[in-house]
């Protein structure tokens, strides 16, 4: 009777899963290491159609059709020229998604871009505005932290909750292949702006080429980040801690979420400290490393699976929630623009300046 019951539900789930198919041709402009690893595995375990693969070599185009079996052009105009192709996924060099992106939204087709999506505030407002000219149905960037299951739960809580501080670290190696502030320092930038709102900068100091402290108000909450590239990418480091009046919630690098309760007190006397306290740790959320499927795959984790799943599902007409629209990022690049602006200047790539002074 048991084994019947989990026959039927493996049976069950399986079906669902076939079940869930999308109609609508699609085409995708890139084939870099990032999208191959990422990007390309989500899609082809979602059963997306791609109808095109678009690169800028003739010889590559070559290679991907003989591996993949795809029409594989350098041809931009081809696919925008295909009425069949309703959605593209963009993920290119990042200097040049302004310009491609800006093609893709003037042919009307729903676009879904990798970060950065553009180099500056002026011109996300330009694909802002180009959205709602051509009346592209769906844009939005693949700022996939928004979609991390972690992330979720996280928002969920501190909806509830008294806050009171956060400190969040982000620590990399060296990044001497492009700009750091904004190639990587726009993920825990935008992952404070959508948890915690609109931010305004206290005080930044920088204190060693590419790596800043920096000091934000939100609406609700005060935090600090360290946002730094002098590190090692071995051990690279991205943690959030929040601090609440009920306890204190940990993020660690997108798969480990905790929260810890505060004692209570009397007369305002921390109990804890007068009485032996058994610190109760509640696991929120934990990537289970031992079973191989696919919530416990970085893949889905770090929150790519969930947003690409949902660009297609928005695609198809399905509902969906859309958490990094074009439009909805705004906040993210006016921060980015006015440390860029105010305080980083040019300094972020140039290893030989370092500004001593903190700016408030």
């Amino acid at each position: 009777m048991i084994q019947q019951l989990i026959d039927r539900y493996k049976r069950l789930r399986a079906e669902r899963f076939l079940a869930q198919t999308y109609q609508c041709p699609y085409a995708f402009i890139g084939m870099g290491q990032h999208s191959l690893t990422n990007l390309y595995p989500v899609l082809h375990y979602l059963g997306v159609p791609l109808k095109y693969i678009c690169v800028t070599s003739e010889s590559k185009a070559m290679l991907i059709e003989k591996k993949y079996r795809i029409k594989a052009t350098t041809s931009l105009d081809m696919i925008m020229n295909d009425d069949e192709v309703k959605g593209v996924f963009l993920s290119a060099s990042p200097s040049a998604h302004f310009s491609l992106a800006s093609q893709v939204l003037k042919s009307g087709k729903s676009l879904f871009i990798e970060k950065p999506p553009c180099q500056s505030l002026q011109e996300l407002d330009a694909l802002i505005d180009q959205q709602r000219l051509y009346g592209s149905p769906v844009a939005m960037i693949g700022l996939q932290k928004r979609y991390a299951p972690a992330v979720q739960i996280l928002l969920k809580r501190l909806r509830k909750e008294h806050l009171i501080s956060y400190g969040l670290h982000f620590l990399t190696g060296n990044y001497p292949e492009g700009n750091a502030l904004i190639d990587l320092f726009i993920h825990p930038l935008d992952l404070v702006t959508f948890l915690f709102g609109k931010p305004e900068i206290i005080a930044c100091q920088q204190v060693a080429p590419a790596s800043y402290i920096l000091m934000f108000q939100h609406p609700h909450i005060v935090g600090t980040l360290e946002l730094s590239t002098s590190y090692t990418w071995t051990t690279a480091e991205e943690s959030l801690k929040v601090c609440t009046s009920s306890g204190v919630y940990r993020l660690s690098q997108m798969e480990e979420l905790t929260f810890e309760s505060k004692s209570s007190t009397i007369l305002g006397i921390p109990i804890d400290k007068v009485h032996k306290y058994n610190k109760s740790i509640e696991h929120l959320y934990v990537r289970n490393n031992f079973i191989p499927i696919l919530p416990n795959n970085q893949v889905y984790t770090q929150g790519f699976f969930n947003e690409l799943q949902a660009f297609v599902n928005a695609v198809e007409g399905r509902k969906e929630n859309i958490f990094s629209s074009i439009e909805a990022t705004r906040e993210t690049y006016r921060l980015i623009e006015k440390l860029r602006l105010a305080y980083f200047a040019n300094r972020l790539d140039d290893d030989s300046t370092i500004d001593d002074g903190f700016v408030s």
